[in-house]
């Protein structure tokens, strides 16, 4: 019998291990497919608290680990196939094993939202990627497209222009939605050309990807693109396929939650991208984290009929 499960790696999920650990419950943090979730594969964290100079998101959410590890959290290298939240207590079947938890924390956080174009299946893995931390030093001296128009965006063809020689921003709208510290980087940057008023209708090549086929918006002329690589950055889907029909979800598929990240089931709480917030920052998932954490200390401690302390952590 586990104290808490916590679903995901992220900086949410590991904020969430620090704050349960330190409430000597020994989390159970199950990472899911990679450790750290989309913010491991941030090239710089620029505006996270107490890094000044920036921080990688590996180097970030590796620190919180240890952290979380210094506590009693548990990591496990492992993903969740399925739970059932209609039962206390609660039951997480791994590829590992199958676990009873007496709270679950689901920080599960989101997936890149595809293109849905001609194409993308096709090349995925050869030519369209969607981490350009990941996959940006296979394009040296080649010439690549981001698309979108957000921070993710407009930050990782910033540093795509390390490796290629050049970077165009395929954005469907007439101006950038980044912040203006991160559009200034890209517009008076001499290897970024922004493609303005455009969307992306089929990609193309033979083998690996060559070219893009984009159309304007305003004039629907259509027009070809030749890139040797494309990143897509145009949103996000919430991981929430296994909570469906368990938890109440929004419109979009999030987890809605209250203040104190309580779901519509007792017991089980939601942190970090995967719960609806207004501002998807490593920040702000951090704080999700260790309220959940809290929160499923004071879930226990008061089924079982002990006195929550009253404390300042």
């Amino acid at each position: 019998m586990e104290e808490v499960v916590i679903i995901g790696s992220g900086p949410a999920g590991l904020s969430a291990g620090i704050y349960a650990g330190r409430a000597l419950l020994s989390p159970l943090l199950i990472t899911g497919n990679a450790l750290g979730g989309q913010a491991a594969t941030t090239n710089e964290v620029e505006n996270y608290p107490g890094f000044p100079e920036g921080i990688g998101g590996m180097e970030l959410t590796q620190r919180m680990q240890q952290q979380a590890e210094r506590f009693g959290a548990r990591v496990h290298m492992d993903e969740v196939l399925e739970v059932n939240l209609r039962e206390h207590p609660f039951t997480v079947k791994t590829y590992g094993g199958t676990y009873e938890a007496k709270s679950i924390i689901i920080a599960t956080g989101v997936s890149p939202r595809t293109l849905g174009v001609p194409g993308e299946a096709e090349f995925k893995g050869r030519g369209v990627s969607y981490c350009a931390t990941c996959d940006g030093f296979f394009y040296k001296d080649k010439e690549v497209a981001v698309v979108g128009g957000g921070d993710a965006a407009v930050e990782e063809a910033v540093f795509l222009a390390r490796f290629a020689t050049k970077v165009y921003i395929v954005h469907r709208r007439n101006r950038l939605r980044a912040q203006k510290v991160v559009q200034q980087r890209a517009l008076e940057h001499d290897k970024i050309e922004v493609v303005w008023d455009s969307v992306v209708t089929e990609i193309l090549g033979e083998g690996t990807v060559t070219g893009l086929r984009i159309r304007n918006v305003k004039t629907e002329v259509e027009s070809t693109l030749a890139i040797d690589g494309m990143f897509s950055y145009i949103g996000n889907v919430p991981n929430t396929e296994l909570f469906e029909g368990q938890l109440d979800l929004d419109e979009r598929g999030y987890i809605i939650t209250d203040r104190r990240m309580r779901t519509s089931v007792p017991g089980v709480f939601a942190a970090g991208d995967v719960q609806e917030r207004a501002l998807l920052q490593v920040a702000t998932a951090v704080a999700g984290g260790a309220i959940a954490g809290v929160q499923a200390e004071k879930f226990i401690a008061e089924m079982e009929g002990d006195t929550y302390p009253d404390r300042q952590w």
